[in-house]
């Protein structure tokens, strides 16, 4: 469609040839292609598939989609039969893709055996609809449907409600699935008010971190008298293991830009700015040619669907600071200034951007404001739990055995998260810990894994909801450790801007690190508490204001391993070197030899199916025997 989108029936229209490209009539094979696709082998994949259907003489369609969160069984791909179910592989490998296809051009069915999970049905979210395929299961009828599935069951998907489904490089197929429904109900039949309002009823709250509620700042911006005012995507995802931003961005960025679209309109913005890292590349092309295409349908620009409102936005790299995820830091790199943080008041919804009315809201936010506006405040508040409400994206990773994106309303518990989805740990150690909120959140250990997660709740408990980031952590796992790298992180990256952040942090992290390498004094703990809540309290930004969690919760739910590393010069989980001295317990020992192959220095022996032995004059205690000792033989004494 070149002509522009003025009026719902053109909308209609448009929505009509994007079905036909999400569901053609014939073959379609479904790639999951975003940066964890693709560094998984989408490509090669993708490649070998087109070859091996050429040579099968099959006639099918193959597109690339995002990610549909199952991070870990990437490759993914969706095989959609013709008048049949959409079937799911996973860890697909090329061999695998040209066996499969080879398979089904000779049988007409696809090996049941391989297959991960089925669709039976599409929920198009934003349009409250929901589309069945046929019914024929194609032989396909004991693979379990996605819903079942551990990962899946528990997850509701508003903000990943496109992601894996459609091309991210097709308007029409987003538009198919419900996107800029909302806009055009806001921007046609609402006044910028009664959108704050329909916001603020909602009871969203930000997604980037603080969880401010998104109705308030609008209004704040909305009610200021000025001859300019802008709006900003804060797409500036700097948390260690985080990649939700960057996976709706790389599969639904149309889903960005109507929520950006519909906020600028509610607080009269005329101009918009997308910023996200440059360690993005995969993600700024695809917004670019995201924001080319609603340009060029009339969706961006002048005189949107006829209501007068005008639009542009443009991309805005940044450098990776980390510093620049808080507002005043990324409004100060957008002017072209060093990305350092300013004191508030005034806020950037009174005096931001080049001195205008300025909102900042994060992907994940706007991302859910255009289900919002199709389907209505009332819908949204149904999810979620009071003062918490509509659904958030985890990144879940570390020591669990699903990793991946996870999306569930808010109000649901740790140990849902961890066991439920994540189907419990991805070792035969236990779960200790949980960290939320990324390098700036806090630990809280397994003993309280039925705290649910809503921003007071994790608030009480000294950790936070952060942007997202979840990392699981077992008992191999030294908390002491733990703090010191997270502080690492957050005092490399201050800005250095005020004294308390720039050189408290490296105060404190001199002190855990002097306490990891054996040499701790009994004064450092009360020391790093006095330091911690002197740096909470008088850093000029949220950098610094959050830098102690992980210290401080670390300190305070495990107090006797910080006193064991201290008093008793001894690291319980072995992990700090001068603290750990290895053993065999020979009563467990089954004397494979797995240890004997994985150290370096010779320093265990022993012959076969007896037990070994280490030499403690050579042992440098990397750890690396008891990593691989399948009895878990090899302890820490």
């Amino acid at each position: 469609m070149t002509t522009a989108i003025r009026t719902e029936k053109d909308l209609d229209a448009l929505a009509r040839e994007g079905e036909g490209s999400l569901y053609p009539r014939g073959l379609k094979l479904l790639i999951g292609s975003a940066s964890c696709g693709i560094s998984a082998g989408a490509r090669e994949v993708e490649a070998a598939a087109l070859e091996a259907l050429k040579a099968a003489g099959l006639d099918a369609v193959v597109a690339r989609t995002g990610c549909i969160g199952f991070c870990q069984a990437e490759p993914l791909v969706d095989v959609i039969l013709p008048e049949g179910p959409r079937v799911c592989f996973s860890k697909v490998t090329p061999a695998g893709i040209r066996s499969l296809i080879e398979g089904y051009a000779k049988t007409g069915h696809l090996k049941a055996d391989a297959a991960l999970c089925r669709f039976t049905e599409e929920k198009y979210v934003s349009a409250g609809t929901t589309r069945p395929y046929p019914p024929g299961t194609n032989g396909l009828g004991q693979v379990p449907e996605w819903s079942t599935v551990d990962f899946y069951r528990p997850q509701e998907r508003v903000i990943l409600r496109n992601c894996g489904s459609i091309d991210p490089m097709s308007l029409g197929e987003a538009v198919a699935r419900g996107a800029y429904r909302g806009a055009l109900r806001a921007l046609t039949r609402m006044t910028p008010e009664q959108v704050v309002a329909e916001i603020t009823a909602s009871g969203l709250r930000g997604r980037g971190g603080a969880g401010f509620p998104t109705g308030r700042k609008w209004d704040a911006a909305r009610t200021q008298e000025a001859d300019a005012k802008y709006f900003i995507c804060n797409a500036d995802e700097g948390d260690p293991g985080a990649f939700m931003d960057r996976s709706v961005m790389e599969g639904d960025p149309h889903a960005v830009l109507e929520g950006m679209l519909i906020g600028a309109y509610a607080i009269g913005a005329a101009r918009a700015f997308v910023y996200v890292r440059s360690e993005y590349p995969l993600a700024v092309s695809t917004m670019e040619h995201a924001i080319a295409q609603a340009k060029a349908a009339g969706l961006l620009g002048k005189d949107i669907l006829g209501s007068g409102f005008d639009l542009e936005i443009e991309i805005r790299r940044g450098a990776g600071a980390f510093v620049c995820g808080e507002e005043t830091a990324l409004i100060a790199s957008i002017e072209g200034r060093a990305g350092e943080p300013r004191p508030r008041p005034p806020y950037p919804a009174v005096k931001g951007l080049w001195g205008k009315p300025t909102v900042i809201n994060n992907v994940k936010t706007l991302s859910s404001i255009g289900a919002i506006l199709a389907r209505g405040a009332a819908w949204y508040a149904g999810r979620g739990v009071e003062g918490s409400r509509g659904t958030t994206v985890f990144s879940l990773v570390g020591a669990v055995k699903n990793t991946g994106l996870v999306e569930v309303p808010l109000g649901i518990s740790l140990r849902q998260m961890i066991y439920d989805i994540g189907g419990g740990p991805s070792g035969s150690k236990p779960v200790k810990a949980v960290q939320t909120g990324g390098p700036s959140g806090g630990c809280i250990p397994a003993a309280m894994l039925d705290l649910t997660i809503d921003y007071e709740k994790l608030a009480q408990a000294g950790a936070m909801m952060g942007s997202g980031g979840m990392i699981v952590i077992d008992e191999g796992t030294c908390m002491v450790d733990l703090a010191r790298f997270f502080l690492s992180f957050t005092a490399e990256e201050s800005c250095g801007k005020c004294a308390p952040c720039r050189e408290g942090t490296k105060q404190m992290l001199r002190i855990l690190t002097r306490i990891c390498e054996g040499e701790g004094k009994s004064e450092d703990l009360q020391t790093l508490q006095r330091l911690a809540t002197t740096i909470k309290a008088a850093s000029l930004c949220g950098l610094g204001q959050t830098a102690p969690n992980p210290v401080l919760t670390a300190m305070r739910y495990f107090g006797p391993e910080f006193e064991a590393h201290v008093k008793d010069r001894k690291c319980p989980a072995g992990v700090c070197r001068n603290l750990t001295t290895f053993k065999v317990d020979e009563s467990a020992c089954i004397g494979c030899g797995r240890c004997v192959k994985v150290c370096a220095v010779s320093a265990v022996a022993g012959t076969a199916k007896k037990a070994h032995r280490i030499d403690e004059a050579l042992c440098t205690r990397c750890g690396a025997c008891r990593s691989v000792c399948p009895a878990d033989a090899v302890i820490n004494v």
